[in-house]
């Protein structure tokens, strides 16, 4: 990089800090910061959704596979995204924008203190955070690791500088921080992506080679499936995204509580799902054109993306491309770290200190603020040790354990929305995610702490999300615990309009978990 590209890069980083600050003018309440108020356009709402699926692992742990492997890197990852998605449009978002504007909730797991219990709020909660620290460390190991390679400047440098940036805008302005930022990085990865396709084209002779580079490159780099990632890996994989990016993980959850209605979060799921179809298709082919192009370093080739274009771009270009880095990554750690805030001030500090329960506009926002802080910060210095043996690599992490633990924390908070599953109370919801956190453990680990080598990938990520559905499930028919509160949370959650469900939910005061009674709509019967 030269002087040039470190204008982009710094130009970059002032107008995100510039959103934050004007952003900071719409945040009035707790509301505000963690739901936009219920304001955010549809169309926002889906970009910034898209958005918030992405990091710099798309450009190194997934640009190894795509360099390795080839189409299997879209058909085994944002294909089964998208496909999730758009599951979820009608299965899910409405659903959990109902838990705001019905239930006035702030956060998405607020609501499980009544559908089961506080001591099942607390286990996924807690759960949550910690998964979510080594989840987002593994983001700012990756794009310090592409900014090493730019500029030279170590590991702990590059995680620093990212996440300081980052902490600026989303502690400052919130969601709408968040999701104006991504709307801003969508647009630069937009002609980032173009731009690196058109030279990778140009490169290989031209638009033609969209469909004639595939006999030049490596036996099977055209196979749907190939390697580790087969089509039981395919068909796990898509239903842990299922999951995970209808609001499993909790940022994306945000982006459709912050719609002003059901339909709107329909709409934004939908558009984010189209995205997730069409857009890392232009990502991804430079990618697997990498092969005739360079000559990846590292075992796992997670740094031939970053090597190409080094080699293949301008400079000026070169600083949008890194930009393009840096904006998947910011966008995907702010939205979790504002999701994680959330929580903790909605869910785990209420049940910590009777003084939460009580806070007030500017207490309430002081400590939001406060714990997005301190989640960025434990993240941060855990990205430092994300290579040690205990985490293995950047690509294990997200998907080993942030695929595999997910199941398990997501099952009882998305089916718990669902009428069908009416019957599974806190005992369903407490042993799927005991079970589900204990197959993780030995499917992944031996007795006495090491890494088991044979698992295969499909059975360490799919396995305790089945053994969480299959016993949330059964122990749900066998011990049902269906009350009327509880049947009245759910119909909440499940019809549109007016009435007796509309009236009830509207009345009904917003509490954090630990709060005296029980915030459910009276008088809704199943």
């Amino acid at each position: 990089m030269n002087s040039l590209d470190w204008a982009v890069l710094i130009g970059y980083f002032g107008v995100m800090v510039a959103i934050g600050i004007w952003s900071h003018k719409r945040v009035d309440n707790v509301s505000d910061f963690f739901t936009a108020g219920g304001k955010m356009p549809w169309w926002l709402s889906g970009i910034s959704h898209h958005m918030s699926g992405y990091s710099a692992v798309m450009f190194t742990g997934y640009a190894g596979i795509a360099y390795q492997y080839g189409v299997t890197s879209f058909v085994t990852w944002s294909l089964p995204i998208a496909i999730g998605i758009g599951i979820g449009a009608q299965l899910f978002a409405p659903r959990l924008n109902r838990l705001r504007s019905r239930l006035h909730v702030a956060s998405p797991l607020e609501y499980l203190k009544n559908r089961y219990n506080v001591p099942t709020q607390q286990a996924l909660a807690w759960s949550g955070l910690l998964l979510k620290i080594v989840d987002v460390g593994a983001k700012w190991a990756a794009i310090a690791t592409l900014l090493s390679v730019f500029t030279g400047i170590s590991l702990t440098q590059g995680i620093f500088i990212t996440g300081t940036i980052t902490a600026i805008y989303c502690t400052v302005g919130g969601l709408w921080a968040d999701a104006l930022t991504e709307l801003g990085q969508f647009i630069i990865q937009l002609f980032a992506g173009i731009a690196m396709l058109v030279i990778v084209l140009k490169e290989l002779g031209g638009f033609s080679a969209l469909w004639t580079v595939w006999d030049k490159l490596p036996e099977g780099h055209a196979e749907p499936t190939a390697g580790p990632y087969t089509v039981t890996f395919l068909l796990a994989y898509l239903f842990i995204k299922t999951f995970e990016y209808n609001g499993g993980m909790w940022n994306q959850a945000q982006r459709y509580m912050a719609t002003d209605s059901a339909r709107s979060a329909t709409r934004s799921a939908r558009l984010s799902a189209v995205l997730w179809l069409v857009w890392p298709v232009v990502l991804f082919f430079p990618m697997w054109a990498a092969p005739l192009l360079v000559e990846a370093q590292k075992p796992d080739a997670s740094d031939s993306y970053a090597l190409m274009t080094e080699q293949l771009l301008p400079h000026g270009l070169l600083g949008l491309v890194v930009v393009g880095f840096f904006s998947h990554t910011m966008a995907m750690c702010s939205s979790d770290a504002n999701a994680i805030a959330a929580v903790f001030t909605r869910d785990i500090a209420p049940v910590l200190s009777k003084s939460a329960r009580s806070w007030n506009n500017r207490s309430g926002l002081l400590a939001a603020r406060v714990s997005t802080l301190a989640f960025l910060a434990l993240s941060m210095a855990l990205a430092t040790q994300i290579n040690s043996p205990t985490f293995k690599d950047i690509i294990s992490v997200v998907i080993k354990w942030v695929a595999g633990l997910m199941g398990p924390i997501a099952i009882p908070f998305m089916l718990g929305m669902l009428r069908r599953f009416r019957k599974s109370g806190p005992t369903a919801a407490l042993v799927s995610w005991a079970a589900g956190l204990l197959a993780f453990y030995f499917t992944n680990y031996n007795f006495d702490g090491s890494v088991k080598t044979s698992v295969a990938l499909q059975y360490q990520v799919a396995l305790p999300l089945a053994i969480s559905l299959v016993l949330y499930i059964v122990v749900g028919f066998i011990r049902p615990e269906d009350t009327p509160e509880r049947d009245a949370i759910i119909e909440t959650i499940n019809t549109d309009g007016e009435g007796p469900a509309g009236t009830a939910a509207a009345a009904v005061p917003s509490q954090p978990a630990g709060a005296d009674g029980p915030v459910v709509p009276k008088g809704v019967k199943d």
